[in-house]
C-alpha cells in the first residue's frame, strides 16, 4: 500500500495491526491518504519564510485531505449516569476519514512542541477504546528531514546571495526576529562563520530543535508504548520532498 511512500523515503510505523486493518477494512481511504503525500513538495524557502501560524506546507495536505473528503472533526463524549453527566470529553482532530468500515484520524504535527505527541496519541487510545475510530494516523517531519534541515537552510540562503538579516527577512517576509535570535547569529558571526551559516545554525535551532515535532520523538512514544492499543500508522515526510 506504501510503496509510493517508502520509494520516496518517507519514515512509516505501523503497531497494533493498522496494516492488517487499511489494507482490508480502508483500501480506498488508505489510497487517498497516499495519494495526497506521493506529491507533496515543499519548497526549502518556506521552510525559512513561514513565520508564526500554520505552515503553507502544511495548509497545502490539509487542504488536500479535505478536498478528498477528510473534514476537521471534534468528538463529544459524555457519560450520563441516572440523568446525570459524570464524564465529559471534547476531542478535536485535524482529519476525520469516515467509511462504511469504520472512521480513520489523523493529526498532523508539522513543527510543533513534542508533548502534543501525547496529547495526539492518548486521544486515538480514548476514541479508539470508545470504538470512534479504528485507525489513528499521525505526519510529522521525518528523519532524514530532520537530520538535513540545517544543510537545507544554509543552502537556501547561499542560494539567494545574503550576507545580512535584514536583507533576508524582507525578502522572505519573515516575522520579526527577537533581540535574543540577533545576537546568537551575530555570536557566530563573530566567531568568523560565513552569514548563511551563522543563521542557518541559530534558525534550525530555535525553530526545528529537538524539543519540537519529529520523528524520533514520535518513535520514542510509540516504543513506550504511548497510545496503545489503538491501531496506529505514523508516516514522517523525507527530506526529498523538499524543492530547491
Amino acid at each position: 500500500m506504501f510503496d509510493a511512500l517508502t520509494d520516496k523515503g518517507f519514515d512509516l510505523a505501523i503497531s497494533n495491526h493498522a496494516g492488517a486493518i487499511l489494507s482490508v477494512d480502508f483500501r480506498q481511504v488508505t489510497r487517498e491518504l497516499v495519494n495526497a503525500l506521493s506529491d507533496l513538495t515543499i519548497p526549502a524557502t518556506e521552510l525559512v519564510g513561514s513565520g508564526g501560524g500554520e505552515a503553507p506546507s502544511t495548509q497545502r495536505l490539509r487542504r488536500r485531505l479535505y478536498e478528498a473528503g477528510w473534514p476537521k472533526h471534534t468528538f463529544d463524549f459524555r457519560l450520563i449516569v441516572d440523568g446525570r453527566e459524570t464524564v465529559s470529553h471534547s476531542h478535536e482532530i485535524d482529519h476525520v476519514r469516515r467509511a462504511h468500515a469504520g472512521t480513520v484520524a489523523l493529526e498532523i504535527e508539522w513543527n510543533n512542541k513534542d508533548p502534543f505527541f501525547d496529547r495526539d496519541l492518548e486521544n486515538f487510545q480514548r476514541l479508539h477504546a470508545q470504538s470512534a475510530i479504528s485507525v489513528g494516523v499521525l505526519i510529522t517531519r521525518g528523519a532524514s528531514l530532520q537530520d538535513q534541515m540545517f544543510d537545507i537552510v544554509q543552502r537556501c540562503i547561499e542560494r539567494h546571495g545574503f550576507e545580512d538579516e535584514t536583507a533576508l527577512v524582507e525578502a522572505f517576509t519573515m516575522k520579526d526576529r527577537t533581540k535574543r535570535q540577533r545576537e546568537a547569529v551575530q555570536r557566530n558571526l563573530d566567531r568568523g562563520m560565513p552569514f548563511a551559516e551563522a543563521f542557518a545554525k541559530q534558525f534550525v535551532s530555535d525553530k526545528f530543535g529537538a524539543a519540537s515535532t519529529h520523528w524520533q520523538k514520535l518513535k520514542d512514544r510509540i516504543d513506550r508504548g504511548v497510545g496503545n492499543p489503538c491501531p496506529l500508522l505514523l508516516i514522517g515526510l523525507p527530506a526529498s520532498i523538499i524543492s530547491d
